[in-house]
């Protein structure tokens, strides 16, 4: 299978690798920056791939199996359209569009054409957060009663000075859809997905150099009467601390936290005794060493096989327009100071901008 990769950035890495670890071979590689290309073409090894500055002549030239787009968030949607019309298979990086049109626009494209779409919220595939799921499925917590999704974490003025796009209303969203989408999308999925109501609160403390917040926080009611609370932040000082998810049922209470929920912390249900939940909490905690984890790789492996197969992917572009639903509606709620109703239709960033 070949592959190719648009934006050679600092999530570059993770990707590539991914790809080569799944048997892929890496034909094309493009970025604006040359710079860029040659630090990942000598990092992996990858003297076999071409390099492009302007990813549309990659697609006319050489258009590969399956195409990444870990670019600015702003330019998702459209890169991932012409990849699309292209006749490649898709991974997008979260969140995959700034607007729910667009992203309707992408869903619709890959359906007519017949290709694969998966958003890159690699974080359904940590060892924590499947077992969670599983036992959401098996029914184990009985009836689901409410659930928690945290992301305490620290991003300095640097960091949003390093790019022009960063904490704009035009090209990227503030900390809920860059940083805290991830552990919102798994709060969805684990609460059964369809919202009702939506009433959220957000502001920008700590950061004067951007447009968007830096601090989001929301209750949520769940369509089947569960309910959620979703609390986001990049101010916490000094650095990272955690980001976390809780899910209390009936018969069941979990928390999987660490820098990015990859570590099950609580694990007790009505069947089970004391030393079942240290066998499980031992089997499903990893050690990380960057907020990204370990869920590149099979979600690489998933898409692979969704390909291979003709069947969905696992977070494909439904998961991934949910997730930008919810913050979206977030932010429309902290806007208008009201509740919001779900389904949303025609929204995105671009309509918070003053």
């Amino acid at each position: 299978m070949d592959f190719a990769i648009i934006g050679c950035g600092r999530i570059a890495d993770n990707h590539l690798d991914a790809a080569l670890q799944n048997g892929m071979r890496v034909s094309a590689l493009c970025d604006i920056s040359r710079d860029s290309i040659a630090r990942v073409s000598e990092k992996f090894g990858l003297s076999g791939a071409v390099h492009y500055t302007d990813y549309r002549q990659m697609l006319a030239e050489n258009p590969p199996d399956l195409v990444t787009v870990a670019t600015g968030s702003g330019m998702h949607a459209q890169m991932t359209l012409d990849c699309l019309e292209a006749g490649c298979h898709v991974i997008v990086e979260k969140p995959m569009a700034l607007s729910l049109a667009d992203a309707d626009r992408m869903i619709a494209l890959a359906e007519k054409k017949h290709l694969q779409l998966c958003v890159c919220q690699q974080n359904r595939f940590n060892k924590a957060v499947q077992r969670i799921r599983r036992a959401v499925e098996d029914g184990s917590f009985g009836r689901l009663y409410h659930g928690t999704a945290h992301v305490r974490w620290h991003r300095d003025t640097a960091y949003y000075d390093s790019a022009a796009w960063r904490g704009t209303w035009e090209a990227d969203g503030g900390c809920l859809l860059n940083q805290c989408i991830h552990t919102i999308d798994l709060l969805r999925w684990m609460l059964g997905d369809e919202v009702d109501e939506v009433v959220g609160l957000t502001a920008n403390l700590a950061h004067p150099n951007i447009e968007t917040e830096d601090v989001g926080l929301a209750m949520v009611r769940f369509r089947n009467g569960a309910l959620g609370l979703i609390e986001g932040t990049v101010n916490v000082y000094p650095e990272n601390l955690e980001a976390a998810l809780y899910l209390f049922g009936e018969t069941g209470t979990v928390k999987a936290a660490g820098e990015a929920v990859n570590r099950l912390d609580i694990w007790r249900f009505a069947d089970q005794d004391d030393a079942e939940e240290k066998a499980v909490r031992a089997q499903c905690s990893e050690e990380i060493d960057s907020v990204y984890g370990f869920g590149h790789v099979p979600l690489y492996a998933d898409m692979k096989d969704a390909i291979e197969t003709g069947r969905a992917p696992l977070v494909d572009g439904h998961a991934g327009r949910r997730a930008l639903e919810l913050v979206l509606a977030i932010y429309l709620s902290s806007r208008e100071n009201r509740p919001v109703k779900l389904p949303l239709h025609d929204i995105g960033t671009l309509d918070f901008k003053k």
